[in-house]
């Protein structure tokens, strides 16, 4: 039995850069974290034939074309599983649509097992791009590639996406004054609304390939504003970060109708009200997770619980993708 997990993320500064549809014409960056929830897949071999899937269903087929899920059978296909006899079953600390890369984790999770369960080491950069190219390129899906590397890699990484689509990865050099004050005071609240992130953000990709002005405009500001984000960090200035991730959602919310909505506006306005020095939709937008800085967390984390949103509380992850169990 192998049990693998890659971590949820969080995106700091610069997201929607990541995009082939932006990255291949502008070379994208952005800033993401991974965080201590994660996505969990189980690779066993079972007594009798066949390909054995439990996720929010249930499967049991006797090939791989066969396979309804569409991520798991183009990982069981690439990698050339010719005899299929496996079970293959995934939990996850936070559903799915929430705006923390479950995607993405999920694909790596997935391909880590896999490999763990064929005898197959494969390097952290190889596992991104595999997982990319399952879900871009095999199934089409307009997403970017920022999920799949940052829960390969872990860590608090800065991500630029070069023109040629190779992906460079540095850690973010802070400080662990500056680590310790993000991890107190960024603080994560679920909206209550769930949402595919390929829908939202297939409207950016469309206006991104038509070079629409106003789309290419938005995301070279907020490419800006990943750099900016990187430099108040390193320096040591969360306050100005927290101003950042204000100006972010506020370009965020030009790029498509469906971003916010009345009651995220209300909460959002509640939580600056509130305690909050900036904050955002984390992901695609639509729904999912509000995340803040705050100056006084406190009084924000009552605020929004008398507003009746849950409160995630998380740490940083810092060894991405991995094998926990192997047996």
């Amino acid at each position: 039995m192998i049990i693998a997990r890659s971590p949820l993320r969080i995106t700091l500064g610069g997201g929607g850069t990541d995009l082939p549809s932006y990255y291949r014409e502008h070379e994208g960056f952005l800033v993401a974290a991974a965080i201590d929830k994660y996505v969990y897949v189980t690779v066993m071999r079972p007594f009798t034939e066949g390909i054995y899937l439990k996720y929010s269903q249930l499967e049991h087929v006797a090939a791989v074309g066969e396979v309804k899920h569409p991520i798991i059978r183009e990982a069981i296909q690439m990698l050339d599983f010719r005899t299929p006899q496996v079970e293959i079953t995934t939990l996850a600390d936070i559903p799915a649509g929430t705006g923390l890369g479950s995607s993405g984790s999920f694909t790596t999770a997935l391909l880590k097992s896999l490999c763990a369960h064929r005898k197959r080491h494969i390097h952290q950069e190889e596992l991104a791009e595999l997982a990319c190219h399952i879900e871009i390129d095999r199934l089409g899906e307009p997403i970017g590639k920022q999920d799949q590397y940052i829960a390969a890699v872990g860590g608090i990484t800065c991500f630029t996406f070069h023109k040629n689509d190779k992906v460079t990865a540095v850690p973010l050099k802070i400080s662990m004054d500056t680590l310790f004050d993000l991890e107190d005071n960024l603080l994560l609240f679920f909206t209550g609304f769930s949402r595919s992130a390929g829908s939202i953000l297939k409207d950016q990709n469309t206006k991104t390939k038509e070079s629409n002005e106003d789309m290419l405009k938005n995301l070279h500001y907020v490419k800006e504003l990943g750099y900016r984000s990187k430099e108040a960090l390193e320096g040591g200035n969360a306050k100005l970060f927290g101003d950042l991730m204000h100006e972010h959602w506020e370009h965020k919310k030009r790029r498509s109708g469906g971003m916010s909505n009345p009651k995220i506006d209300e909460w959002y306005s509640l939580a600056m009200k509130n305690g909050a020095v900036g904050g955002k939709l984390v992901g695609a937008g639509g729904g999912g997770f509000l995340m803040f800085y705050a100056h006084d967390r406190n009084k924000l984390r009552h605020t929004m619980a008398s507003a009746g949103l849950e409160e995630v509380r998380f740490r940083f992850d810092f060894e991405g993708s991995k094998v926990v169990l192997s047996s």
